[in-house]
């Protein structure tokens, strides 16, 4: 079995957001080597701004009681955790060259690269998982 973990991060959303970064930091915490590729609206989950926002799903407002409740972390808070835990973030760069984005709108310590830097992370990765 492979000890990587391949991400494509492709929506903006806050469950997005959840889902790719509780997978994330539960596969680093259990010594796996992680990448996630942000693309399209899933950049928003690193952008400096982007991260703070994140829509709740339409009908799901009340979970945001339930996330305080429960001691949830904030999305900028599992960015910063991912990180410690070494997950490598991989911006794409052509979606990040049409929205007109460059690498100082994101956290820091990313990388930006193609689907080829991220394929060939990916090749021996096992799962890949996309959100």
């Amino acid at each position: 079995m492979s000890n990587k973990v391949a991400i494509i991060s492709s929506n903006g959303g806050l469950f997005d957001a959840y889902k790719v970064f509780n997978i994330a930091t539960a596969a680093a915490a259990s010594d796996k080597e992680v990448a996630i590729f942000f693309t399209f609206e899933g950049l928003n989950l690193i952008h400096k701004r982007g991260m703070h926002g994140l829509p709740m799903p339409a009908g799901k407002e009340f979970m945001a009681e339930g996330f305080a409740k429960a001691n949830i972390p904030a999305i900028p808070q599992l960015v910063e955790m991912a990180q410690e835990l070494g997950v490598k973030f991989i911006a794409c760069q052509m979606t990040m060259d049409v929205m007109n984005l460059t690498k100082e709108d994101f956290v820091d310590n990313i990388d930006v690269g193609g689907a080829v830097t991220f394929l060939e992370f990916a090749k021996d990765a096992a799962p890949t998982l996309t959100f």
